[in-house]
This record gives C-alpha cells, structure tokens and sequence, in this order.
C-alpha cells in the first residue's frame, strides 16, 4: 500500500506518492484547489486506483515552530478532506519545502515559466520524503 501526500495551496495542490515499499517519495501532479469538490474527487480517484491507505497533508509552520494563517487554511483543508475521505489523514510539517523545490528545479534547469505546477508536486514529495524518512528511524 502506498501513502499520498498533499501540499495545499491556495491556487493548486501538489500530490506525491510512495512507492508499494514506502522507501522513495516522487511527484505526481497537481490538482486545481477549486473546486474543492472536484479536487476532493481527484483524491478519491487516486486512493482507488494506486491504492493508498494513507495521506499526509502538508502544515505549514513559521521558522519558529508557531502556526500562523497558512496552518489555519491548512487544518480547515484536512477538515473537509476528513469529510469525504475515508482514509486516515496525518498533518507534516512542510517548513520551506517549496523552497527547497524551486532550488532543486532550477539546479535541473527547469526555467521560471515552466515551475508552476512542477513546484508543488515537488514540494509534495520533498514533504512526503521526509515523512517516510521518520518512519526509518
């Protein structure tokens, strides 16, 4: 079984997935954030045909550790997702994970204009390498 990652955005939200063993994290896509039905939709869609049994959504955190706005957007995210999904949710914590993306695509030589919906998958799965990592320890 595989764990999905979710790294909400206000505009898109970027999905990863585990490989079966759990070990690497990759990206996947992007989803549009609205309509949160139709992203809600895709969710499902992707818990059915590569079989997840896990998600971990993204909770941004400031540098020292507090939670401000974005982690209020998040925790109302993981509400509604918890509405309509009936696979267990874990928050992570995804301090600059979008930066470390941008970096990573940029060092790849992905130009600016074509980052947009490859940052936040690749943030997803930088969030999500992370989290499979503390299961190793």
């Amino acid at each position: 079984m595989r764990i999905l990652a979710l790294d909400p955005g206000t505009v898109r939200v970027g999905v990863a997935i585990s490989d079966e063993l759990r070990m690497m994290a990759r990206p996947l896509e992007f989803i549009p954030a609205e309509p949160f039905a139709a992203l809600a939709e895709r969710v499902k869609e992707l818990i059915r045909s590569q079989q997840i049994e896990l998600i971990v959504v993204g909770m941004p955190r400031n540098m020292d550790g507090t939670y401000g706005e974005a982690a209020i957007k998040a925790r109302e995210f993981v509400a509604a997702l918890k509405d309509v999904i009936m696979v267990p949710i874990r928050t992570w914590d995804e301090r600059l994970t979008t930066v470390s993306a941008a970096k990573a695509l940029r060092s790849g030589g992905t130009k600016a204009a074509q980052q947009r919906g490859k940052i936040d998958a690749a943030a997803a799965a930088i969030l999500l390498q992370g989290y499979l990592d503390s299961l190793t320890l």
